[in-house]
């Protein structure tokens, strides 16, 4: 299928496409097909997948074609909500020009904890909110089949409207419109503290979080972003969640969780993935929250109010 008879479906907007592959091999036939098919139309494609996957893809003739570009995702894309808004600044700056635009995102599952995971299905999920009214652009989303969970493979399937196999590519029969479905958010581990806090408790709070964080060896610059990212959160209660919140922190896996529960609604699904612009100017502290943090996870209903969880992992001594 040529990038014409995607245009000529679609005039704008993002064809989503799933290709499931099982190890480095196909892999590889799969993207090489996708990139040469991009070329022989004069489109750019641009390639954002795991280091091992990168450098086969390197080695090969089109790994030098200035057509194709590499976006190291490494740390980019440990917190998926960081993908979105790169994805949106490469295609503008692209599309403008002419010419068409592919992508390859893959992001590296090996290692990933249940709260990864979710977060990546929820990008996939996303991305199809996201650049409903973008200009027209391609993107080709790997998973190998051997390292994902069959059900989790089934989750990802759903977010995908396309799917490419042996090379054709089609709508998919299994994907959904609808609402996306979160997991339950994993039980805090013990031993986890709890501190209400509301107007005046900014300081309180911060200091919390430090004894916590000092305490499982978090410090120097790490610990003074986390301050950063943990005061926005509890800020944001304060205007938006009735006054007042309740912090828990706990450390799971050399991970330091900071998590935030108030009685407010954030009804944007895209909220803190929106790159501030001063024609967008709100929604800065959550932007801000998601490029200092290692994983976010954001929690909201009428019901049951806001829960944000922060993730920052906490590093060795060098």
């Amino acid at each position: 299928m040529s990038a014409e008879t995607v245009r000529g479906e679609r005039a704008d907007g993002l064809r989503h496409e799933l290709y499931s592959y099982s190890g480095e091999e196909e892999f590889l036939s799969g993207a090489l097909s996708f990139i040469h098919d991009a070329l022989a139309a004069d489109e750019i494609v641009l390639v954002s997948v795991p280091q091992d996957r990168e450098q086969i893809l390197r080695a090969e003739p089109v790994g030098s074609d200035p057509r194709v570009l590499f976006m190291d995702t490494a740390v980019l894309g440990r917190n998926p909500a960081r993908l979105i808004p790169a994805w949106e600044r490469w295609v503008v700056e692209h599309a403008g020009r002419g010419r068409g635009v592919r992508g390859i995102g893959e992001t590296g599952w090996i290692g990933r904890g249940a709260a990864e995971i979710a977060e990546i299905r929820y990008h996939e999920w996303l991305l199809n909110l996201a650049f409903t009214r973008s200009p027209a652009w391609w993107l080709l989303c790997p998973y190998d089949t051997g390292t994902v969970d069959p059900e989790e493979m089934r989750k990802i399937s759903r977010c995908h409207p396309y799917v490419m196999e042996s090379g054709a590519h089609r709508a998919s029969d299994a994907y959904v419109d609808e609402p996306f479905a979160w997991d339950e958010l994993e039980k805090a581990c013990d031993p986890s503290e709890e501190f209400p806090y509301g107007r005046g408790d900014l300081a309180a709070v911060r200091e919390r979080v430090t004894a916590c964080a000092v305490q499982h060896g978090l410090g120097g610059e790490r610990l003074r972003e986390t301050l950063v990212a943990v005061t926005e959160v509890a800020a944001n209660s304060i205007t938006h969640g009735g006054g007042h919140g309740t912090l828990r922190t706990w450390v799971r896996q050399g991970t330091l969780v900071c998590e935030f529960h108030d009685d407010g609604v954030i009804d944007d699904p895209m909220a803190g993935r929106r790159r501030p612009t001063p024609q967008l100017p709100g929604g800065r502290g959550l932007w801000l929250v998601h490029q200092l943090c290692d994983l976010v996870e954001i929690r909201s209903t009428p019901e049951s109010g806001t829960t944000v969880r922060l993730h920052v992992t906490i590093l060795p001594p060098s």
